[in-house]
C-alpha cells in the first residue's frame, strides 16, 4: 500500500489510507501559499502573545485600576473564552468556511483589544478581555484547521512546526515585552501593539486566503443557535467552577457546588439540544470515532500535564534553587526549543511506525521523565529540571503533533473543523482542570508539611520578603515533586487510552 509519503516495509506499521469520499482534502488554494502562511503565523502570534504578555504587566494595572482582589480574572476570564467557543467556530468554519470565521474572529479580537485599551477599571478591564478571548477562539482553530487545509499530509509537520515556532517565541518573549512596555511606557500599549499586527493580518487573509465556491447545498445550512449557547453557558459554569474552586471559595462551599450542580444541569441540556439539532455545534460523531475520541482523551490527558510545568516550575526555581526570576524563566523556556524541533522531525518517525505507536513514544518518554522529576536531589542544581524540560519538550513534541496530524488527516473539509475544534477544547479543558486539580494536590501537601492552612499563593508571597527558611524550602520542593508525580500519572493515561482505545492505524483520507 503506497501513498502521502507514508513507508511501506511493513503494512502493519502504518496507517491505513483510504480515499475521501466526495471531497478534495485541500480545497484552499495554494497558489502564494506563502503570504497565507504568514497570515496565519500573524494571527497565531495574536493569540500566543496574549497569553504571555500580560503577566508581567499586572502589577502596574493594579496600581492604576485597582481590584488586586479579583485581577486572576484577566486570565481566567480570557481562558473561558476562548475554550467554550472553541466547538462553535469549528462548526462555524465547517459550515461557512474558514476565510468568514477567522476574518470575524480577529475583528472581535481587535475590538476587544482596542477596549482593554481603554478601560476605565478593573471590572470593564474584565469584561474586555473576556471580548478578546471570544475572537481568540476563532483564531485559534481556525488556524489550525487552515494549516490542515493548506499543506498535504507529508508537508503538514513544516506549517505545524512553524506554529509552534510562533507559541515558543512568544513564551519566551511575551513576558519581557510586556515588562519593559509597562515599565518604560504604559500598560495599556500591551493591548495597543495588537492592532497594527491584526491590521496586518486582516489585510492578508482579505487579499491572499481563497477558498474555491463550493455547490450550494439543497437546503440553507441552518446555524445551531441554540446548542451554541448552550455550550457556551455549561463550559463557561464548569469552567468558572474549577478555576475558582479553592480560590475564592472552598470546595465544598455553596458557591463551588452550586456551580457544578448547574453545570451537570446544563451538561444534560447540551446533550438534549445537540440529539435535536439538525445540524449539532458538538456532532456525536466526535465521540463515536474511535480515533478522535481517543486524540481527545489523549490531548486533553497533555493539557492536564502541561500544568506542572508551566504554572510550579518557575516557583520551584526561584524558591527551592534559588534562582531570579530570569533564570527561573529560562529554566521554562527550554521545553518551547525542544519541542517544535521534536515536532518537525517527527514525521520521519511516523511515516515508517504510523501515528500511534508515534505518540505512544513519545508520551511514555514524557511519563519517564515526570516520575525522574521527584527523584532529583534536594536543593539540587538548576541544570538538572533544565536539563529535563528540554527532554520533556522533545518528548512532547514527538506525541502532540502525529496525534494532531493524525486526526485532521482521518476527515475530509467539511469535518475538519469540527475536528480540530474539539481536540483543542479537550486540550485547554485539561488544562484547567489540571490548574484546579494541581493546585489543590500542592496545597494539601504544603499544609500537611507546614501545618495550618498553608498553601503556595500564601507562601510564595511570603517569600519575597526574604530567602525562605530552610522548612518551607524544603515543603515548597515536596509539593512540586507530589505535582509532577501526578503529571506523569496524566502521561500514563495518555499511554493508556492510546493503547487500548485508539485503533492501530489510522484511517487516513486519501488526498486528491
Amino acid at each position: 500500500m503506497q501513498g502521502e509519503g507514508i513507508a511501506v516495509d511493513d503494512v502493519d506499521d502504518v496507517d491505513d489510507i483510504r480515499p475521501a469520499v466526495g471531497e478534495s482534502a485541500r480545497p484552499v488554494s495554494t497558489h502564494r501559499r506563502g503570504p497565507v502562511v504568514a497570515t496565519l503565523m500573524l494571527a497565531m502570534a495574536l493569540a500566543a502573545l496574549d497569553s504571555t504578555i500580560v503577566s508581567t504587566a499586572v502589577p502596574q494595572i493594579v496600581g492604576d485600576l485597582g481590584g488586586f482582589s479579583v485581577f486572576s480574572w484577566l486570565f481566567s476570564g480570557y481562558l473561558l473564552a476562548v475554550t467554550v467557543t472553541l466547538p462553535v467556530y469549528g462548526k462555524l468554519s465547517d459550515t461557512f468556511g474558514r476565510k468568514p470565521v477567522l476574518v470575524v474572529g480577529a475583528a472581535v479580537f481587535l475590538a476587544g483589544s482596542l477596549l482593554c485599551a481603554v478601560a476605565w477599571n478593573m471590572g470593564a478591564l474584565i469584561a474586555f478581555r473576556i471580548l478578546q478571548g471570544l475572537g481568540g477562539g476563532a483564531l485559534q482553530g481556525t488556524v489550525q484547521t487552515l494549516a490542515a487545509d493548506l499543506y498535504p499530509l507529508e508537508e503538514r509537520p513544516k506549517i505545524q512546526a512553524k506554529l509552534s515556532t510562533v507559541w515558543a517565541v512568544a513564551a519566551v518573549a511575551g513576558p519581557g515585552v510586556g515588562g519593559v512596555l509597562a515599565a518604560y511606557a504604559d500598560w495599556r500599549w500591551i493591548f495597543l501593539v495588537n492592532l497594527p499586527i491584526g491590521a496586518v493580518a486582516l489585510w492578508l487573509i482579505a487579499r491572499h486566503l481563497r477558498e474555491p465556491v463550493r455547490e450550494k447545498p439543497a437546503t440553507r445550512a441552518r446555524v445551531d443557535w441554540a446548542g451554541a449557547l448552550a455550550v457556551f453557558a455549561c463550559g463557561g459554569v464548569l469552567l468558572t467552577a474549577l478555576v475558582q474552586g479553592g480560590v475564592a471559595w472552598a470546595w465544598l462551599s455553596g458557591p463551588s457546588l452550586g456551580l457544578f450542580g448547574a453545570g451537570l444541569a446544563l451538561v444534560a441540556v447540551v446533550v438534549l439540544i445537540e440529539r435535536r439539532a439538525a445540524e449539532p455545534i458538538i456532532p456525536g460523531w466526535v465521540w463515536r470515532r474511535r480515533t478522535i475520541a481517543a486524540v481527545n482523551l489523549a490531548l486533553g490527558a497533555l493539557g492536564l500535564l502541561m500544568v506542572a510545568p508551566t504554572v510550579f516550575l518557575p516557583t520551584y526555581a526561584q524558591s527551592v534553587l534559588g534562582l531570579t526570576p530570569v533564570a527561573a524563566g529560562f529554566v521554562l523556556s527550554v521545553w518551547t526549543l525542544s519541542w517544535p524541533a521534536s515536532a518537525a522531525l517527527s514525521q520521519h518517525v511516523y511515516r515508517r511506525i504510523g501515528f500511534r505507536r508515534t505518540a505512544m513514544l513519545g508520551i511514555g518518554a514524557a511519563a519517564l521523565i515526570l516520575f525522574a522529576f521527584p527523584l532529583l536531589p534536594y536543593p539540587g542544581a538548576a541544570w538538572q529540571p533544565t536539563l529535563l524540560m528540554l527532554l520533556l519538550g522533545a518528548a512532547l513534541g514527538l506525541f502532540q503533533l502525529p496525534l494532531l496530524v493524525g486526526v485532521q488527516s482521518t476527515v475530509g473539509w467539511a469535518e475538519r473543523g469540527t475536528t480540530t475544534a474539539s481536540v483543542l477544547f479537550c486540550r485547554q479543558t485539561g488544562q484547567t482542570v489540571g490548574a484546579a486539580l494541581f493546585g489543590a494536590v500542592a496545597n494539601g501537601v504544603l499544609a500537611a508539611r507546614l501545618g495550618g492552612a498553608s498553601d503556595l499563593d500564601s507562601v510564595t508571597r511570603a517569600l519575597d520578603a526574604g530567602p525562605a527558611p530552610e522548612a518551607t524550602r524544603a515543603a515548597i520542593a515536596d509539593a512540586v515533586h507530589a505535582v509532577y508525580a501526578g503529571a506523569g500519572c496524566a502521561a500514563a493515561l495518555a499511554f493508556a487510552v492510546l493503547l487500548f482505545l485508539a485503533p492501530r492505524r489510522f484511517p487516513v483520507l486519501k488526498e486528491q
